[in-house]
């Protein structure tokens, strides 16, 4: 499976406001931003998706997905300003963010 058939997939169980997925052909890591997780826990996030790729699963066209990141568009917003902040050092001197 090509990274873009699997992107297409996704796309059409869910709507994205943003969407990764790298991969080797047959293990995937996806990263999906969607306004469908809003009010899901973790799990029921992961389980919309993975159900919705249930055939390409059964039929090891698709061997191994990750759900590296399954998060609301305002969640990935904060995760994103959180990144964005300046490092700060200890008073060891080591940096962090």
């Amino acid at each position: 499976m090509q990274l873009n058939e699997l992107e297409e997939k996704i796309t059409q169980i869910l709507p994205c406001e943003h969407l990764s997925v790298k991969g080797d052909g047959r293990h995937f890591f996806v990263e999906v931003v969607s306004t469908a997780f809003n009010g899901k826990t973790r799990l029921n996030r992961h389980r919309l998706i993975k159900d919705g790729l249930k055939s390409l699963m059964a039929s090891d066209e698709l061997h191994a997905l990750s759900i590296t990141v399954a998060q609301t568009p305002d969640e990935w917003q904060q995760r994103s300003d959180n990144t964005a902040k300046p490092a700060f050092r200890c008073h060891h001197g080591h940096s962090h963010k």
